[in-house]
């Protein structure tokens, strides 16, 4: 389980094909690693990942052909930046909303417009999400606890605070940029809940 708030930015060290999935090597820039034990979680741009091997600078994930089919990791490459959370445990402040960093999909930016100190950007998810986007809920892109602003068919849209921007990768972001979603798990407890009755 995490919170959204991103603790460092990382960076793709390698990569390896290994028989159809996939082992990432990821440097962990400012990550605190300090009592880092193999099996333990690193949420990488909003997908839950575990540690099979660790130095002082990085580890390394194997990625399932599953994992890689449903998210964007298999879109990077060698020098990638990507966003690094490590797990939350019960002594830690839950700053964002809940997040299991398991990806509910793909979906796209189409939109990044100025908004005072902020961004405003619009992104498009599968029709299959958007009953679970509501405004002023809770969404992760990326690995990024964010708040919706504005839901608009398929489409919703989300500001951007100047530090968001400079500790997230969001700061790359453009249009066409394909990001990975997670909704709000309360959401689908909710639906499952209401089919039940």
């Amino acid at each position: 389980m995490f919170t959204g708030i991103v603790q460092a930015i990382g960076q793709i060290s390698a990569t390896e094909d290994c028989s159809g999935d996939l082992r990432l090597q990821i440097n962990t820039g400012e990550l605190e690693l300090g009592n880092l034990k193999l099996g333990d979680s690193i949420a990488v741009n909003g997908i839950c990942l575990t540690v099979i091997e660790f130095d002082a600078q990085s580890f390394t994930a194997d990625v399932s052909a599953a994992t890689l089919a449903a998210t964007t990791l298999g879109n990077l490459g060698v020098s990638s930046p990507v966003n690094l959370e490590r797990s939350l445990t019960l002594a830690d402040s839950l700053g964002g909303h809940l997040v299991s960093g398991h990806v509910d999909g793909v979906g796209q930016v189409v939109s990044l417009e100025t908004d005072a100190r902020s961004t405003c950007m619009g992104f498009d998810i599968a029709p299959s999400l958007s009953c679970y986007v509501a405004r002023k809920g809770s969404i992760t892109v990326d690995g990024t606890s964010l708040t919706v602003n504005e839901v608009a068919g398929h489409r919703f849209f989300v500001n951007i605070v100047p530090h968001t921007l400079e500790r997230t990768i969001m700061g790359h972001y453009e249009e066409g940029t394909r990001v990975n979603i997670e909704v709000d798990l309360v959401a689908r407890y909710i639906e499952r809940l209401m089919m039940k009755s």
